[in-house]
């Protein structure tokens, strides 16, 4: 990473404290900036005291700044988990409008280089399958998940009014589906639900029979992808994911396996708007990046679970 100084925004959640460590340990100085609505202190806490980092409550959806040069701003705060979303629903619509506005603003005012952290979830249910970064999506603007798709598809658009007015060095990455360490147990989303379901033993809840799909990329993978993403020229959009397409139904049977759990899967509603398919075309990661995940599912999964059994078996501890 050559960047000398990076802006995080959203840098105390899941991806953003990986993102974090990972510049970091590659030599940068970090800001992080978040408000802690779905985020926490905690995901960055061992990073706390290093002379190269600095955390920032804030609120990007107010005035931001940030004293002294800038060379990169990585735009990753939002709520991520259709739990979080549809319990946080303007707020989420805020930080993708007034946030975007702002973090881009700020790279502008530091002559920065901006990389907004977009979404599979711009495709919405898709006709397309694979997607590729030439698809528009099929999304439902007046839906509950809208709060999430739209905000990410307005600041797409934003992204680009001001690379295109203002000459602005940027670069759009839509994430699918990435998972590891760090996610909150309750946070919604398949993975750590079906993992906090099979440690501890209750049943593992698939919604609808289970045959609609995801792709789910490791967390190391998809921070490799988007620094070099940042690191490069291109402009982007381009899809950051891995391709190992699986059904709901495998993927919770993969988990129960490989935690030995005996938990029985129990079928439950399936949400709104919940897309059937979803899996990147990556090859434009390929070609323009030289990207491709290296980390296979199974192993992804295990990372994640001895992850999830340690922060399981520490806060079920007794206080002394």
């Amino acid at each position: 990473m050559s960047a000398r100084r990076v802006v995080v925004t959203g840098g105390a959640g899941f991806l953003g404290s990986h993102l974090c460590e990972r510049l970091l340990a590659e030599g940068a100085s970090v800001v992080c900036m978040d408000n802690f609505l779905t985020g926490g202190p905690g995901n960055v806490e061992h990073l706390l005291g290093r002379p190269r980092f600095r955390l920032v409550e804030c609120d990007l959806t107010g005035f931001v700044h940030v004293p002294g040069a800038v060379d990169l701003v990585l735009h990753f705060a939002s709520a991520a988990s259709p739990a979080d979303y549809l319990r946080h629903p303007i707020a989420t619509l805020k930080v993708g409008s007034l946030g975007t506005l702002h973090a881009l603003g700020l790279a502008r005012e530091k002559g920065a280089r901006f990389v907004l952290a977009s979404t599979s979830e711009v495709y919405g249910d898709p006709l397309e399958h694979p997607q590729r970064e030439t698809y528009w999506g099929n999304v439902n603007p007046v839906g509950p998940r809208s709060v999430y798709d739209e905000a990410k598809r307005f600041a797409e658009s934003l992204t680009t009014a001001y690379r295109a007015s203002h000459g602005l060095d940027t670069a759009i990455v839509r994430i699918f589906n990435t998972y590891g360490p760090r996610m909150r147990p309750y946070d919604g989303r398949a993975v750590p639900t079906f993992v906090r379901q099979a440690v501890t033993g209750e049943p593992i809840t698939v919604t609808g029979d289970g045959s609609q799909t995801r792709s789910i990329c490791y967390v190391d993978d998809t921070v490799g992808g988007v620094l070099k993403l940042a690191a490069s020229g291109f402009a982007g959009p381009v899809n950051i994911g891995n391709p190992a397409e699986m059904s709901m139904l495998r993927l919770a049977t993969l988990i129960r396996d490989l935690t030995g759990s005996s938990s029985p899967i129990r079928f439950v509603e399936r949400p709104v708007d919940d897309p059937a398919v979803r899996r990147p075309d990556t090859s434009l990661a390929a070609r323009a990046l030289g990207w491709r995940p290296e980390v296979d599912v199974a192993t992804g999964l295990r990372r994640t679970i001895a992850w999830f059994e340690g922060e399981l078996l520490r806060k079920d501890r007794p206080a002394s």
